[in-house]
């Protein structure tokens, strides 16, 4: 049987007849896009003084636990696992184990499964497209902003010149943070705008990129599409830095929160 396999962003056909014909190395690079672990650049906490990784449990207030030494947020390749591949089956599985509500319940949010749509977005002047996942697909028409996280790959290719100097900044601060501080942290309003704009895909009108610290790279696409008539964090985003909010609830007032 034919199988399609994505390798080094090209799409290759291949079969038992000329499987031969690759290296082991080009073997196990395929094999990786099909296996339950996997390696992948993968955001981690890096301490360059202690010359390890550090899991959020050792991080405190931006430096390492032991030692005190500063840990910053970059790209390494990490072995990861395909938990959606079996997610629904981990889901399953807690009916029958004799566990309390409470904790069955945080096994739920660590499994993390989601259903919803995936929704792609032209940027502007660029060949680059933004996608992000939504499980209120059904909000589409009330997008008035686009957050993607500070580390996302499109950041340094689509923000604008004029911009590059405050996003550089910010992107540079918000990686001495751990997730989990970011996480935590609700109360405080941050982001900067890129300069960019995307194209809502129904009704082509421009909606502007921001990026904030409050969207992860490892959570779904590191994107979201904002919809702050809906959203009380995107509707307290958009209110600290002044942008337009669409509201698509009628009869509903939204002066003072998000529906």
């Amino acid at each position: 049987a034919n199988v399609n396999a994505a390798c080094d962003d090209d799409v290759e056909i291949f079969s038992a007849n000329n499987w031969k014909n690759f290296s082991k190395a080009k073997q196990q690079q395929i094999l990786l896009q099909y296996r339950l672990t996997y390696l992948a650049e993968t955001e981690v906490n890096w301490c360059p003084a202690l010359g390890t990784v550090l899991a959020n449990d050792e991080i405190v207030n931006g430096v390492s636990e032991r030692g005190g030494h500063p840990v910053v947020r970059k790209k390494m390749t990490q072995w990861s696992m395909r938990i959606s591949a079996y997610a629904e089956r981990l889901l399953q599985g807690l009916d029958t184990v004799d566990w309390t509500d409470s904790l069955k319940e945080s096994q739920r949010n660590w499994i993390g499964k989601s259903v919803g749509a995936s929704v792609t977005f032209n940027v502007n002047d660029h060949e680059e497209t933004i996608e992000v996942f939504t499980t209120r697909p059904d909000t589409i028409f009330g997008v008035s902003f686009m957050t993607l996280a500070p580390e996302h790959e499109l950041v340094s290719k689509i923000t604008t010149p004029e911009q590059k100097a405050a996003v550089d900044a910010y992107v540079e601060a918000t990686a001495k943070r751990s997730e989990r501080d970011r996480m935590a942290d609700v109360k405080t309003i941050s982001g900067v705008f890129t300069g960019a704009y995307a194209e809502h895909p129904f009704t082509k009108k421009q909606i502007p990129i921001w990026i904030g610290d409050y969207v992860l790279a490892s959570y779904g696409t590191g994107a979201v599409m904002a919809v702050p008539c809906g959203d009380q964090r995107d509707y307290d985003f958009a209110k600290h830095f002044g942008i337009e909010i669409l509201n698509i609830f009628e009869g509903v007032d939204i002066s003072e929160q998000a529906f």
